[in-house]
């Protein structure tokens, strides 16, 4: 059974009170770059924004029943799981909300990674990997390779459940041994990955494929001469498909998932060890280390008989079903208009000439700025509405500079969906591994030369624009995606 929710009090204090972190991913163990990164001509990262979080809370519109649904999704979203609950036998993290954190519930890596803790508490029996550190971002580990050669791409939990006696389970006779983290990084075949935010999950989910397509069919010949020949992920090695529906993919950092759903479902079995009814099997099915039913989060068939139906209904839906309305119903960050950054105050003025460098280096063939949804998605506070992701979540080659090797559904070695912008000024790591805090740093990584093994990064050329702007245009660039 799972634990009783919170109050409501709590739950909305949650939007400001959790701070966490997730996973990413990396062909090398990259170390992580100071925040105070210079460039020749002097421009400089402002730093992540401070003030309030601008995001983790419902998009306007939602009825009166939505917005409880949002809550209940939040609560358990922020909710640590035991061994009670169906944790492990192998994990990442004990709660989404120790992953998705900064700067509110529902966002990315926190300042301080919650993994380190994790991993011995209520006695648990684990060493912390060298790659997973207190000052650096939540990361899930795969491998590239099986030992006979054949491609992994698979996630590899950090953590056992081994030894550990929380107040929900006791797990001190199950006697699994984590796998073997450091022989793969000696042998390169280890890569990361950090948790994506899920903020405005809706509205993403929202936008049509046709919008999708045309989007990818717009500025055709500007594209062309900059290298650019992105694609959707239709999730399935066909050129027509995702899975049986032929629809596209979107979610994740190599638009792997379908929906907020699949992804909750997925993150829930792979990152925290719990069944579900997407994913029903235990990925370690040591008997010794079951510790709950199986699948351990179902919907309960019984909340019929409550007297309230509404309550009834909050009460039948199961976790994945919660995380996803919290998603589902998230707003979208909210950007600035000015700032205090690093650099000192940072003005309307200089945003909006940083902005029209964004267009003018051809950041936006791939960051679209807005995408609208769709006039007919059943939730009226999602219908028509403008997307202002920045993405055009659709996959595009950055070279071996960023290749970590593993294909997902179209999705080649080299290959990444265009990663959402909004709420950037509030990141702390960048890239799909975390491996910089530095944004002029992780722009930069977007060149790529080609080698034997993958072609050329499709960004060089706006890169190479980037680095020929003056010093001023390139802070008033650095300072507008700080804005967001």
């Amino acid at each position: 059974m799972r634990k009783p929710k919170k109050s409501l009090m709590f739950r909305r204090s949650m939007l400001a009170m959790i701070m966490g972190g997730l996973v990413t991913t990396a062909a090398l163990v990259a170390p992580l770059s100071s925040n105070a990164e210079f460039s020749s001509s002097g421009a400089r990262d402002p730093g992540v924004r401070g003030g309030a979080a601008g995001a983790g809370g419902p998009i306007a519109g939602l009825t009166a029943n939505q917005e409880e649904f949002f809550d209940q999704g939040l609560d358990d979203f922020a909710e640590a799981e035991g061994i009670g609950d169906g944790l492990g036998p192998r994990f990442n993290l004990d709660g989404c909300g120790g992953c998705h954190a900064q700067p509110a519930t529902g966002g990315t890596s926190p300042a301080v990674n919650p993994q380190v803790a994790v991993a011995t508490a209520f006695g648990a029996r684990n060493t912390v990997p060298s790659f997973v550190r207190a000052n650096g971002p939540v990361r899930e580990a795969r491998f590239v390779k099986n030992p006979d050669g054949s491609p992994d791409g698979g996630v590899h939990a950090l953590f056992v459940i081994s030894g550990r006696v929380d107040d929900s389970g006791n797990a001190s006779g199950c006697n699994i041994n984590q796998e073997d983290f450091e022989t793969q990084v000696n042998n390169r075949n280890i890569i990361f990955r950090i948790p994506t935010p899920i903020f405005g999950m809706g509205l993403m989910e929202s936008i049509d494929d046709q919008t999708i397509l045309a989007n990818l069919a717009a500025n055709a010949a500007v594209k062309i001469q900059f290298g650019i020949f992105g694609h959707a992920n239709h999730v399935s090695g066909n050129g027509n498909n995702n899975g049986n529906d032929g629809t596209i993919a979107r979610s994740g950092w190599k638009a792997q998932n379908k929906s907020g759903l699949l992804f909750a479902g997925e993150a829930y079995n792979v990152e925290m060890g719990i069944t579900n009814e997407l994913f029903n099997t235990e990925r370690e099915e040591n008997r010794n280390c079951q510790f709950a039913p199986v699948p351990n989060d179902v919907q309960n068939t019984d909340a019929i008989n409550a007297a309230n139906p509404h309550d009834a209904a909050l009460a039948a839906t199961n976790a994945i079903m919660n995380f996803a309305n919290f998603q589902r119903f998230s707003a979208p960050p909210t950007p600035v208009a000015s700032y205090t950054g690093a650099n000192g105050f940072v003005s309307s003025t200089s945003i909006a000439r940083g902005k029209q460098r964004f267009m003018d280096v051809g950041c936006h063939l791939c960051h679209t700025p807005t995408l609208t949804t769709s006039p007919f998605t059943t939730v009226a506070a999602l219908r028509n509405k403008p997307a202002n992701l920045y993405s055009d979540v659709a996959l595009h080659g950055m070279g071996p500079g960023l290749a970590d090797g593993v294909s997902q559904g179209e999705a080649r070695g080299d290959e990444f969906r265009t990663a959402p912008l909004w709420g950037l000024g509030q990141r702390i790591f960048f890239l799909h591994d975390g491996r910089t805090k530095d944004l002029r740093t992780a722009i930069r990584a977007h060149k790529s030369d080609g080698n034997s093994q993958f072609r050329a990064s499709e960004a060089n050329a706006i890169v190479d624009k980037f680095d020929a702007l003056r010093s001023d245009d390139e802070q008033d660039l650095l300072n507008f995606l700080r804005s967001l």
